[in-house]
């Protein structure tokens, strides 16, 4: 059975358009957190289950064989690894020092910068003309190996104090109401779908769902954080020039990762979409779940969502001259 056609019109126009709908989103949301502040507590309940649909959508294109494929690619997978858990915390080491002497500051910048992002890359590299097969079948160990990680590479930069400010619990919790659930249900779903014709039909519904419940994403997280800026918009805004040198450098590293392992153009540009693009969306419930004293963290996740975006629509356009095919 097959996806109606307006759907699959609708879809389609959206993810042509993709990004304006989210500089939309992250717009609107930045004017209902201003117009109604009351309403940022509500929208914050509501970040994990819009989000959790976000990566079931996701993980939903990503067939359980293709897991087992991903740790077989070979070289691709040692490049996103490398790219992504070698070049990039030596990178944000050579900013750290230089970061705001401010813990809540540094916790944010580094719970954003170190995870690898894992929904909207995907887009973003198809639109580049990069290789979003395989950058989506490495996604779920991409995800399984930041979270195991994060822990370690927050001790290193922190040191043993951290561990007086930041509980387990919440990581623990994030990681299976975010990746675990979610992957889960997105394997059922699909076994269902091997099975039965009603099945088929659900899955190809869901994937036209993926650009609305990630502008449905970007618009709740902004909208409930934009309240909580007060006076700590003059301390966040210290960050921005930090994540713009982020990119910019990261641009340059990711493509020598991709020399170093020899892959063409299809898949040497989602090499450097996935070493640039960071997780802010997923990690945020982690800052969110940080003591008040540390609050400031999940606003410097928010800006570099904001960064981000921004700096995504200058990658569509420059990746392709970077790693010009052929």
């Amino acid at each position: 059975m097959r996806v109606p056609q307006e759907s699959q019109g609708l879809a389609a126009g959206m993810e042509r358009h993709q990004v304006v709908v989210y500089v939309g989103a992250l717009a609107a949301g930045a004017a209902v957190g201003w117009a109604a502040p009351a309403a940022g507590p509500g929208l914050e309940h509501a970040i994990n289950p819009v989000l959790g649909a976000l990566l079931y959508v996701t993980f939903l294109q990503v067939p359980a064989a293709d897991l087992l494929r991903s740790l077989r690619s070979g070289r691709f997978l040692a490049a996103a690894l490398v790219v992504n858990f070698v070049v990039v915390p030596l990178v944000v080491a050579a900013m750290f020092a230089f970061l705001p002497d401010d813990q809540a500051i540094r916790l944010g910048v580094l719970l954003v910068l170190l995870t690898p992002c894992v929904d909207y890359v995907i887009v973003f590299s198809g639109l580049a003309g990069g290789s979003s097969g395989r950058l989506l079948a490495v996604t779920p160990v991409l995800l399984v190996a930041q979270m195991i990680l994060l822990p370690g590479f927050l001790w290193l930069f922190m040191g043993p104090s951290l561990a007086e400010v930041v509980e387990a619990g919440p990581f623990v919790e994030a990681f299976v109401v975010l990746i675990a659930v979610p992957l889960s249900l997105a394997w059922l779903t699909q076994a269902w779908a091997a099975r039965r014709a009603a099945g088929r039909k659900v899955v190809g519904v869901l994937g036209t769902t993926m650009v609305p419940l990630m502008a449905a994403t970007l618009l709740t997280v902004v909208a409930s954080q934009v309240p909580k800026l007060g006076g700590s918009l003059a301390d966040v805004a210290r960050v921005v020039p930090f994540y713009v040198l982020f990119l910019v450098v990261m641009a340059f590293a990711g493509l020598a990762v991709v020399r170093l392992f020899r892959l063409d153009a299809p898949a040497g540009r989602a090499i450097v979409f996935t070493g640039a693009t960071r997780n802010s969306l997923v990690v945020l419930p982690l800052a969110l779940a940080l003591p008040d004293t540390l609050a400031v963290a999940s606003l410097v996740v928010v800006t570099q969502t904001l960064v981000e975006v921004i700096g995504m629509v200058v990658y569509v356009r420059a990746a392709p001259r970077l790693l010009p095919a052929g």
